[in-house]
């Protein structure tokens, strides 16, 4: 039978046991160790993760600078005023009816807006149907002159200098026509038609805007 001499070799493959120790060698890595992915993509990202950051806020600030600008190119074209909400004008016609309804008397009140628009038309179930076209009429004429209806009376009177204003489409120089304001701006006007005399009119019309008086003081 052949025979072998056995050597101990300090040489010995990697990972092979000692023949004097039976401990394993430790084995160096093959390759030094690579960072971990997501650490790598981490890394590479966050320069472009702050560019983009500062990008963004850049636009945004611009298009707040254009928007402030383009906001005060439009405010020199146009106008801002105020208006009675439908509510405040319900409120004010209500208040106006139930007085005059309180002293007997059946009436019809109007509220417009600023322009003469109709927002409210209230005719008590007694009231003449004629109320209705006076009752608009002088809120539209205490709000297209800024001027009470009551207070037009005399200044437009025949021989005056404003005697013409009297034919004028749509106005009425009749008591019971005031106009609205709130903060001392323009904001509507309500007329009341149907008491025995104009200045009760002005009675129930006031009525109405104290009613709402609160809700005008802005």
């Amino acid at each position: 039978m052949p025979s072998f001499n056995v050597t101990t070799d300090t040489q010995a493959p990697l990972g092979a046991a000692m023949p004097d120790s039976g401990t394993p060698i430790e084995v160096p890595p093959l390759y030094p160790r690579l960072p971990k992915p997501f650490a790598t993509v981490k890394s590479f990202c966050e320069p472009g993760k702050h560019k983009l950051k500062h990008s963004i806020l850049r636009i945004v600030a611009i298009g707040l600078s254009l928007l402030t600008f383009t906001s005060a190119q439009a405010a020199e074209g146009t106008v801002a005023f105020e208006v009675l909400k439908p509510e405040a004008a319900l409120q004010a016609a209500q208040a106006a009816l139930e007085n005059c309804r309180a002293s007997g008397y059946q009436v019809a009140v109007a509220v417009v807006d600023r322009f003469g628009g109709i927002q409210v038309v209230l005719r008590d179930q007694l009231a003449s149907p004629r109320t209705v076209d006076t009752a608009i009429g002088k809120a539209r004429t205490a709000a297209g002159f800024r001027t009470n209806t009551t207070d037009m009376v005399s200044v437009t009177a025949e021989g005056t200098p404003q005697a013409g204003i009297r034919n004028l489409p749509g106005v009425i120089v009749i008591g019971g026509g005031m106009f609205i304001e709130a903060a001392g701006s323009l904001v509507g006007g309500i007329g009341v038609s149907g008491a025995p005399g104009p200045h009760l009119d002005d009675i129930c019309a006031q009525a109405g805007i104290d009613n709402i008086e609160d809700l005008l003081e802005f």
